[in-house]
């Protein structure tokens, strides 16, 4: 557990950087120059709003804290091996804004050593700013948030999203989707996984499932769901890594279930194909 000081500082900070790189978004929005293809897959997408946005969120992180390190979407790592790695993704839904659909977040964690101490992520079209710090709880616009306390997965409305090559089914996406169709009473895609988390962390969503993330979209969001009494795990129930792809993150209610969800739409495909 971080001490009061310690983490109001980083709380202060990274919600100012917030913030700032928000600023940039509402600005650039409906209004791009550059939209720009990453890693030669057509879906996925950066603009110099990305850019710009990380480079403000970047600068005063390390003037505040310049022997920490950074791992951002846009600008790589810096500072390797620092004990204090801050995790930045400057724009989450660049698909949403680069249509300019205003569902889409900017996502900001830090960690030591490995353990997530603090993380923020901002709305800047809707003016609203989550926040967690290890052991102190969530919160949103400074007041204290809880995950809802829906027992069944019948009453659930859950939300998920899709990887950039989803189209190749990675780890039977249309098949756990179509899975949890039939169990969930209603399933969102907002389109930024930072704010899937926090309206899990918030109460208004009930869990979130997605096959392949990345740290940047949901170390924030993690940390957000466990402080707001929440469970985070990968799809066999065990404690979630940041750096491995599976997230799992519910009320804690439903959890199981989900997971039976999970196993029982990957077993039905392989059972299948077996008997081919």
């Amino acid at each position: 557990m971080l001490d009061m000081t310690e983490h109001e500082t980083y709380i202060e900070t990274a919600q100012h950087a917030a913030r700032e790189a928000g600023t940039v978004l509402l600005h650039h929005l409906g209004n791009l120059r550059e939209i720009e293809v990453k890693n030669q897959q057509q879906f996925n997408l950066v603009t110099e709003a990305d850019r710009n946005a990380e480079r403000r969120i970047v600068d005063i992180l390390l003037e505040a804290f310049p022997g920490h390190g950074i791992l951002g979407e846009e600008g790589g790592a810096h500072n390797i091996g620092a004990s204090h790695r801050w995790i930045i993704d400057p724009l989450d839904g660049t698909t949403n804004y680069t249509h300019a659909f205003p569902i889409f977040s900017i996502s900001i964690a830090l960690e030591r050593d490995g353990e997530l101490l603090a993380g923020v992520i901002h709305d800047p079209v809707r003016d609203e700013l989550f926040h967690a710090a290890r052991g102190a709880g969530a919160f949103l616009n400074g007041k204290r948030i809880h995950v809802s306390d829906i027992s069944r997965i019948e009453k659930a409305m859950l939300v998920t999203g899709f990887p950039y090559n989803i189209r190749e089914n990675p780890d039977y996406c249309y098949e756990r989707f179509i899975g949890f169709l039939k169990e969930a009473q209603a399933i969102r895609r907002l389109g930024s996984a930072a704010l899937d988390c926090a309206y899990v962390a918030a109460g208004r969503l009930d869990g979130f499932w997605e096959v392949a993330l990345q740290p940047w979209d949901k170390a924030a969001g993690h940390l957000l769901i466990e402080e707001a009494g929440g469970r985070v795990s990968d799809f066999a129930g065990a404690p979630h890594d940041i750096h491995q792809p599976p997230f799992l993150g519910s009320n804690g209610r439903i959890h199981d279930d989900m997971l039976r969800v999970l196993e029982e739409a990957k077993s039905l495909v392989i059972t299948m194909k077996a008997r081919e």
